[in-house]
């Protein structure tokens, strides 16, 4: 046969990830097919398993640390998995009930400022104009078709990951976990409602990250003072 001149992933790699997630490979508890009949893909069955092994060394896993929904990957993205793989790979191939878990991450206030910014362009609609059961409808439209994106990305970059067990951070099991333990957190007084210094934004209406500001030089006073006559330090400072 004539071989092509260059290699062309478009040829075979789609076709070996679909593989492999058929196999179930990357889900330690898949029942998969292996000559004709039906066997767990468990700690003596894996294809993956080195000569010699026959039963489990125990588990171990690992979480993608989940990409934000506004985006798409880039290279710094590409290199966690490349490490991320390589960890998960050599678990398993040494006889470790290994898992990947998956997930992506809602981004909070960016993602929203997003689709407001899409709304307006498409529609000349604010979040306001639709309300908020509708404007979460537009929100989870938006999602989806992001993590479409992802998901092919992850796929491309062969990342071998339990796609049964992935995760949304918005999700309702993801959400009820966090409602859950921020009640018990309370119950037990570890945290409580306090008058605190935020970040504000006047248009969203809502708290930011700082690093989700945009900073401004102003003129502005110096405060100097002493919080007390035996107290050995001035403080000095522009929000007294």
């Amino acid at each position: 046969m004539e071989l092509p001149k260059a290699y062309n992933p478009a040829d075979y790699e789609d076709k070996i990830y679909k593989k492999w997630e058929d196999e179930g490979l990357f889900n330690p508890d898949a029942v998969i097919k292996k000559g004709g009949h039906l066997a767990r893909l468990g700690p003596s069955t894996r294809s993956s398993m080195p000569l010699g092994v026959t039963k489990t060394r125990g588990a171990f896993s690992i979480v993608l640390p989940p990409p934000n929904v506004t985006g798409t990957l880039h290279l710094g993205h590409a290199a966690m998995l490349a490490i991320e793989d390589l960890m998960i790979r050599y678990k398993r191939m040494n006889g470790f009930d290994s898992v990947w878990i998956p997930g992506t991450d809602h981004a909070s206030i960016a993602t929203q400022n997003v689709v407001e910014k899409k709304l307006w362009r498409e529609k000349k609609l604010s979040r306001h104009d639709l309300g908020r059961p509708k404007f979460l409808k537009e929100v989870e439209k938006f999602v989806e078709q992001s993590k479409d994106t992802i998901h092919h990305q992850l796929r491309k970059m062969g990342s071998s990951l339990d796609w049964s067990r992935e995760a949304y951070t918005l999700d309702e099991t993801r959400s009820k976990a966090v409602r859950k333990v921020f009640k018990m957190m309370y119950d037990d007084g570890l945290i409580y409602r306090g008058d605190r210094v935020v970040n504000w934004c006047p248009r969203c209406s809502s708290t930011l990250a700082d690093d989700e500001l945009v900073y401004k030089e102003v003129d502005a006073k110096m405060y100097t003072f002493k919080y007390d006559e035996s107290f050995p330090f001035a403080i000095a400072t522009t929000r007294p």
